[in-house]
């Protein structure tokens, strides 16, 4: 497989995920989905689920869900791209497709937090990049210990021992 020409669904297939985890992050790096646009909506919906709550606590729940999206949706961006990494390299270690993984992340996220102090509603933070980060190597650190239990032989071929 390694030395056969892939098909464009191949390529397709490996790496179609990242752009829709970019494409994503474009659509949701914009002034229409900002704290000050999502607030009322998310406490509506938080509300008719579990109750009233102060403006007081509302401010931090609003913070956490937003804090956790980030955690989860970069998590969930850097096992796209160690998926694409793991199905273009085959021959390489898990270690190096998680490392350029988070490269990929990272860069995502630091061109998102960027692009964001543009916008006059939103800021960026270098410590979003870094909660980012923390969610894709969680979620890395997850997919590997996965590939541990239920796919020992290509992880075990993979990393040499």
């Amino acid at each position: 497989m390694w030395n056969r020409r892939r098909s464009l669904n191949f390529w397709l297939s490996a790496w179609l995920p990242v752009g829709i985890g970019i494409l994503a992050i474009l659509v949701e790096s914009t002034e229409w989905l900002g704290s000050d646009n999502t607030s009322d909506p998310l406490q509506w919906l938080y509300e008719s689920l579990f109750g009233h709550v102060s403006a007081a606590q509302w401010k931090v729940i609003h913070l956490v869900i937003r804090k956790s999206g980030h955690f989860i949706g970069y998590g969930l961006i850097g096992v796209a791209w160690l998926r694409a990494w793991w199905m273009s390299l085959p021959r390489s270690q898990f270690a190096l497709d998680a490392f350029l993984a988070l490269v990929g992340t990272a860069l995502v996220a630091s061109a998102d937090e960027w692009h964001q102090t543009s916008l006059p509603n939103r800021t960026g933070s270098p410590w979003d990049v870094l909660l980012d980060c923390c969610g894709a190597l969680v979620l890395q650190l997850v997919v590997y210990l996965f590939m541990r239990v239920f796919k020992p032989k290509r992880l075990m071929h993979a990393d040499g021992y």
